[in-house]
């Protein structure tokens, strides 16, 4: 812990400049009238109900109008929508499948916790689920940095991802959007909701989506693997005069998805290795919320979800199928500046291989919680929530978090620090992408358990916003992969010694009238334990350096054209035998929309630079490596410029 706390304070000391820099601009700005109000977004990744300005937690919120904008670069899923946010990171894990993961302020991406309106809907989807959602029927997405174990449990160890659905309007509304790429992708999605009467309401969305598999430099390996996938997912929702409230989901989604080497080709050992995952999801979704007079609310929340997958990885076929369930019963309450929460909860998460059934396993963890925040003046919050896990394979995990609010003028400062845990399971990123096939079984493992703790500073005056947040965290118990003596299989242990994250993160948005720009920044310094046993090394494909420049038009009943540009900065690479540091890179897109009547046509160019790992290195290893991959990691685009368009049709009220 000492250690963490100096973690901090070297790089508060180090990053002093770069704050008064961010920060000098707004202390010279001026209030004007027409100073723009702030939204009213209320927060439900946190339990207790506040507006997003007044939480002691920092959540980061990205409203409908964001989610629309990236809706039309990426309709076919969400990850280009957190990708472009601050200290989000979406990792490829398998060149072969397209498959990714989110990794927050520099933590394996197996950290953090995806979810639907506070259920984990998408279960242990793996790297591909990010891959599997459409943002058609979103309404915000509220993203928490750091350890929100004290919140959800074990799958939250790194953060939290909570994707909150569209509420039906007193009209009835629907959209539809058809959408295809230059890549020979196409995507056609589709959104209804309507008022039932009698408190009774309900929305359906649904899905369908295609993809060509694409060799792009010739090699006879796919780079843009191909899939075909349908979804569909109906919400019901209930609300009486008294305040009860209900709300019901159910979700279905098949996709088959080919990767791997073309008909009739080979990879170096002369031999054919298709590549492919076919994947069938339906899940249930259930919270319900009832006012109990003279004491607050009781909430309830269940879910169940399952998955069938069918693997191939060259000659060899893995079948599994991967449940997961909630249940939770909470308290609520509050008066004279506090709210608190109470509550039990039991998570279950089952595996089971019908191919290697030495990796099953089935997890029961029922545990314990509260939180409570108190407004100690009206411009100093405190909050606490802790949590106690009775798990039934590592015993009893106790994760606290502490957060405080202070809000003087115009400025707004934040610090929050806590700790979680995550329960080992075989399938970190190396194993996501070749299998189980040369793995042995796991023994001995520790739940990896860090600590997080950030340190946040905003300033806001009329059209004017600026942020800086110093951020560290502490693992230990960390999963790596190690070869075998005979260099024909690897094993998962625990990294003995401290895996290191500290960081900044700075963010500037100015509006003039319907023109928007936001300039940020990431630097991130991760390192572990080296692989020899002594000293410690960067953590691979983690960039010390991102940043990002977004300038935005938008009218109502016109339309909209934007501009981005990302910088991806350098990172060490592991098991790469063209190179050990990739190279750097910038990504440049262009966007535009007109309104023509109920219509909106949109065309969006992604990547105008062109940028392909593959035009630098191959992705094909000369020879397999020990865990049985083909490829090296991605540590660029894939699949290069890619031009999309189409046409998003409106219908009732909005």
């Amino acid at each position: 812990m000492l250690d963490y706390k100096f973690q901090i304070a070297r790089f508060a000391r180090c990053s002093a400049m770069a704050t008064v820099a961010a920060f000098s601009f707004a202390a010279q700005a001026q209030e004007t009238e027409s100073e723009k109000e702030v939204e009213e977004i209320i927060v439900e990744a946190t339990r207790s109900g506040r507006l997003v300005q007044d939480e002691p937690i920092r959540v980061e919120v990205i409203v409908r109008e964001e989610i629309e904008e990236k809706m039309l670069m990426t309709p076919g899923n969400i990850s280009m929508l957190v990708a472009e946010t601050g200290g989000l990171r979406v990792q490829v894990t398998s060149p072969a499948l397209g498959s990714s993961n989110v990794r927050v302020r520099g933590l394996e991406g197996r950290y953090t916790q995806l979810l639907a309106d506070g259920l984990p809907l998408y279960g242990g989807t793996g790297g591909i689920g990010l891959l599997q959602i459409a943002p058609t029927d979103l309404g915000q997405v509220e993203v928490i940095k750091g350890a929100a174990s004290a919140l959800y449990g074990s799958s939250a160890l790194g953060g939290v991802i909570n994707l909150v659905s569209r509420r039906p309007t007193d009209e009835a509304q629907a959209e539809l959007l058809l959408n295809a790429t230059t890549r020979d992708g196409q995507d056609f999605t589709g959104y209804a909701a309507t008022p039932l009467g009698g408190g009774f309401s309900a929305s359906l969305t649904g899905g369908l989506h295609r993809q060509s598999r694409q060799d792009l430099d010739g090699d006879g390996w796919i780079d843009m693997p191909g899939y075909n996938r349908a979804t569909v997912r109906p919400r019901f929702y209930w609300e009486s005069e008294s305040g009860a409230k209900a709300f019901l989901t159910l979700g279905a989604m098949t996709e088959d998805r080919r990767g791997g080497t073309l008909p009739g080709l080979t990879v170096p050992d002369g031999t054919a290795f298709r590549q492919d995952q076919d994947s069938r999801r339906y899940d249930i979704g259930l919270a319900a919320e009832i006012p109990i007079a003279g004491l607050g609310k009781l909430h309830v929340r269940g879910s169940a979800v399952t998955q069938d997958h069918r693997h191939r990885f060259g000659a060899v076929i893995e079948n599994d199928q991967h449940d997961t369930l909630l249940g939770e019963v909470s308290i609520s309450g509050g008066s004279a500046g506090t709210t608190w929460v109470a509550g039990a909860a039991v998570q279950g998460d089952d595996f089971a291989s019908k191919t290697f059934p030495a990796f099953d396993y089935r997890y029961t963890a029922p545990g314990l919680f509260a939180q409570i925040e108190q407004d100690i003046k009206a411009d100093l919050t405190l909050a606490g929530s802790a949590r106690v896990d009775f798990h039934s394979d590592f015993g009893t995990k106790f994760s606290p978090r502490v957060s405080l609010l202070y809000k003087p003028g115009r400025w707004t400062i934040r610090a929050s620090g806590g700790r979680g845990f995550f329960a080992p399971t075989p399938f970190v990123d190396e194993i996501e992408a070749a299998g189980l096939s040369r793995l042995e079984p796991l023994t001995g493992l520790k739940a990896e358990v860090a600590d997080t703790g950030s340190l946040d500073v905003s300033y806001s005056i009329g059209s004017t916003e600026l942020n800086a947040s110093l951020f560290a965290s502490n693992a230990n118990n960390a999963l790596r992969l190690q070869t075998l003596p005979s260099g024909s299989g690897v094993r998962l242990v625990n990294v003995k010694g401290a895996t290191r994250t500290s960081g900044i993160e700075l963010l500037a948005r100015q509006r003039f009238g319907s023109f928007s720009i936001t300039g940020s920044y990431v630097h991130i310094r991760a390192t572990e334990p080296n692989d020899a046993g002594t000293g410690r090394q960067r953590i691979a494909r983690t960039p010390r350096h991102t940043g990002g420049l977004v300038a935005m038009w938008e009218e109502e009943g016109k339309g909209r054209v934007g501009f981005e540009a990302y910088y991806t900065g350098r990172q060490r690479l592991d098991d790469n035998p063209y190179r050990t540091r990739s190279k750097a890179y910038v990504e440049m897109g262009i966007l535009g929309e007109i309104v023509v009547g109920k219509a909106r046509l949109f065309l969006n160019a992604e990547n105008l630079l062109n940028v392909r790992q593959t035009k630098t290195d191959p992705l094909l290893l000369p020879a397999r490596a020990a865990d049985g991959r083909w490829t090296v990691d991605a540590w660029a685009p894939t699949d290069g410029f890619v031009l999309n368009g189409g046409i998003r049709l409106l219908f009732g009220g909005e």
